[in-house]
This record gives structure tokens, sequence and C-alpha cells, in this order.
């Protein structure tokens, strides 16, 4: 029986990053595959800025920003243009990268690592008891892990085996995807359009290949498992752009159908989920990828301390605590951006499009959607202190160097001003700051959210409580 800390159920980014985080933390982890080869089709494309700068503070970011195409505004409706180099972060962008190239770059991490990942191996059995789990694969082979956490996609086995519902709904119209050549592309990196018929997206993958993408209405009774024709795509295209582009014959095409659904708990017991086991929505917005990335994010330090025996009980709730109404609130997103494209009332349309051209006409309320967007504004509850809890700490300039240049060690980040002591604690980084907006003392994760603020006769308790009672209870 192979034996390991923790036992990843699948290799999509969301468990790639997540093993890269564990391992980094020096658990051990095993990561479980059901392909027995690596896909070559791109799903996501969108990589927004808050996931730049979680992969900035792993130093991952410089290999991921020459594989994509930066976008700096959109136009989520005709007059109302958001503008990220309005945003503060080192990536004002939606960087448009396949999902094969994230993934290579995760992957060649997880290498460096030494992470061990298991291809072919599909799960067919999961048992708990107080000290683990053991996982039953296909063929008879058993794996026995402390923790396991399900980031094997919508239709996952993990969710299924722990019986947690997938709550939520199915939409109405087909989505057709082909991987095409354009001889005359668009101008626009993101281009969209929209009317009665449906809506369509080209993106650039920047290797000559763009993503066709089109919610087509006069195709919604095709059955699923019919292919798109080259001829249908085409048509789409015609009828709702008012051209084709010179799209030319596709390497890969699919026709689906999206899902709003959200797993109701992230956890029971010894098992979590994470990435599109715990949440599908539309994929309008981009946003599916980003939040399974910051599930791991949010997740890995977590059970690395859990692993290491420093965190309590309430450590581990957290993650459902924190990142489940983040879950809840994409779906919202993502629904309101389905239904001001697809929505089949005149009126709602023209509503919600005067709504937003609203937000966006006035800084504060732009800003805020800018935010909501690209994650950047994502946040954590706080039980009281400093505002700064809870919330995401921008990089800033220390002494040591930049603070996502501290993060990426995969540990906590002690930020003080300079007449502030810092514990000696070889499980801390601590970087002096010369911010006077920001309190004397910072405590941030190693996830980039700040766990605690406040001045020099609170730190120790701050350390203790977020890093463990003691140095030798660390080690």
């Amino acid at each position: 029986m192979n034996t390991t800390d923790v036992a990843v159920i699948g290799a999509g980014p969301t468990g790639l990053m997540l093993a890269c985080e564990l391992a980094l933390a020096g658990v051990g982890v095993l990561v479980l595959e059901r392909r027995a080869e690596e896909p070559n089709i791109t799903k996501a494309f969108a990589v927004h800025a808050r996931t730049l700068e979680l992969f900035d503070a792993r130093g991952l970011a410089d290999d991921l920003l020459p594989l994509g195409v930066p976008v700096r505004e959109i136009t989520p409706a005709p007059g109302a243009t958001l503008r990220f180099n309005e945003l503060d972060t080192p990536f004002p962008m939606i960087l448009i990268a396949p999902q094969s190239g994230t993934e290579r770059v995760l992957a060649a991490r997880a290498a460096q690592l030494g992470v061990e990942i298991m291809r072919g191996a599909e799960v067919a059995g999961l048992a708990q008891d107080d000290s683990g789990v053991t996982i039953a694969l296909t063929g008879g082979d058993e794996v026995r892990a402390r923790y396991v956490v399900g980031c094997d996609g919508a239709h996952s086995k993990v969710r299924e085996l722990v019986g947690v519902d997938f709550v939520g709904k199915q939409y109405e119209t087909h989505i057709l995807l082909a991987d095409v050549r354009l001889t005359t592309p668009p101008e626009d990196p993101m281009f969209a359009r929209t009317n009665k018929e449906g809506a369509v997206i080209v993106v650039p993958f920047g290797d000559g290949w763009f993503r066709a993408i089109a919610w087509d209405r006069q195709r919604e009774q095709v059955p699923l498992r019919e292919p798109v024709t080259h001829a249908e795509m085409r048509d789409a295209f015609m009828r709702i752009a008012g051209e084709d582009f010179g799209m030319g014959e596709p390497r890969w095409n699919t026709r689906f159908l999206s899902e709003r659904r959200q797993a109701r708990t992230y956890r029971v017991g010894r098992v979590f989920l994470a990435g599109d086991a715990a949440h599908v929505h539309s994929p309008l917005g981009g946003q599916g990828m980003n939040t399974g990335l910051q599930d791991a994010m949010n997740l890995g330090w977590k059970l690395a301390a859990a692993v290491r025996g420093t965190a309590g009980e309430w450590l581990l709730d957290s993650y459902q605590a924190e990142r489940h109404p983040v879950g809840e609130s994409v779906l919202a997103l993502t629904d309101a951006f389905n239904q001001l494209v697809l929505g089949r009332s005149a009126i709602r349309s023209v509503l919600q499009r005067f709504a937003i051209r609203t937000i966006v006409h006035f800084r504060r309320t732009r800003l805020a959607m800018a935010a909501r967007v690209t994650g950047i504004g994502i946040h954590y509850p706080a039980s009281g202190g400093d505002p700064l809890v809870g919330r995401r700490m921008r990089d800033i300039l220390c002494a040591s160097g930049r603070l996502y240049e501290l993060l990426r060690a995969g540990r906590f980040v002690l930020l003080t001003a300079k007449d502030v002591e810092a514990p000696a604690r070889a499980d801390l980084v601590h970087g002096v700051h010369a911010e006077p907006e920001l309190p004397p003392a910072v405590l941030v994760r190693p996830d980039g959210y700040v766990a605690w603020a406040g001045d020099q006769s609170g730190v120790a308790a701050a350390v203790d409580r977020w890093c463990g009672a003691t140095e030798s209870a660390v080690r």
C-alpha cells in the first residue's frame, strides 16, 4: 500500500498548485490522476490579476507571462469599459494563456519539488477513520493518506463518494468551442459580440491559434453528442458577429452545456474539495481556473500545518468558512454575466446594461467591479481587529526585498516598522517596511492575505496562534 501525508486527486491546475504548495512546505504528497496521458486540450484561458500575484508569490509569474497575451481592458456592456491599469497591482491585466501552458508551468514546478504523479490511477472508493483515509483504486491497489483533496473536476468521484450534494442548475444554451486559425483576426484581443441570436467570442492563444466560442440559440436542440462542424461554427459567427474572420478548419471542437453548481460543503472529515469539484459555472468572466487555483493556495498551507501538528481544527475549518462564500460570489457574478449576454428578457437586459454603465461611470464603483472580476477584491471574514485583517496584502518594498519575493518560501511573513521586534523563528520570514499607512506589525499568511495586524504588544500572541506555539512544535 502506498502511504503519504496528503493524496491529491486530479492533476489539473488546481491539483498541481495544491501539490506544489504541500511539497514546498515539506509535506508528503501523492497526486492520483485518472488520465494515463497528459491532456492536450485547453479549456480555461483567462488568468486574472490576483492569480498572477499568487504566481508571483511563488516565483512562477515570469514563467507564465510569456505564454499569454495581456488584455488591459474589457467592455462588459456597450459604453462601459473597465481599464485594469486603474488597479493597484503589478499585473493590471487579464492574461490570455492556454490552460495547457499554465499546467506546464505548474507541472515543471511540481517536478522540481519532487511531487509524484501517479497516472492511470482511478479512484473507486474512500474509507475514513480517526487517523486517515484509505483510497481504493480500480485494479485493486490502495493508497493510505492522512488527508485527501478532490481536485477531480465537475464530475468528481471524490465528491460522490463522500456524499456531498452538488447544488444548482444547468443553462439552456449550448456552448460551441473550436480551436481555429483566422486569416483576418479581429484587432480586439478579447473580441465579443451579442445579439438576439446569441453570443460569440474570439480569444488568441498567441501562437497563431484562436479559441472560437459561440452560444447559438438556433442550435439549442442539437444533441450534445453531435459533432460541431466547421460550417456550423462559421454560420454562428456570420449571424451573430457579421463575419467569420476567415475561420479555417478546427484542430479541435466540442459542444457542451455549462452549469451553475456548488458543493454544499467543501469538507467532510479528512476529505476536502477544491476547484471544479467544488464549483462550476458559466465560462463568461473566465473565473473557473482562477477560483480553483486560489482554493489550492488557501488550503495548501493549512493542510501542511495540520500534518505538522501546528494547526487546530479551527484552521482546517476556515477553508470552508473562507472559500465557500467566495465560490457563491463567483457563481453569482458569472450568472449575472450569463443573464446579461444570453438573457431572454429584453427589458431585463436593458436594465442590466444601464446598471453596468452607471457602475463604470463612477470611479469608486468602477474600481470595485474591476477588483471583483480580477480577484483583487476577494477578502475573508475577520473577527474584529485592524481593517487589513482578512484582506489581500498588496506587494510592498521591504528592506530585504518585495513582500511577494519574501512569500516565495511559502511561510508566514511578519512585516514590521523598524522599531518593532520580531520573534526569532525559523518558520517565520521577517521583513522591515517603511510604509507609514501600515500598522506597526502585519502578519501575512503564506497565501498573501493578512492574518493579523497591530502593534508590538500583540505580535507574540498572533504568531503563536497562526504559526504554532513553539518552534519545537513546528519542527
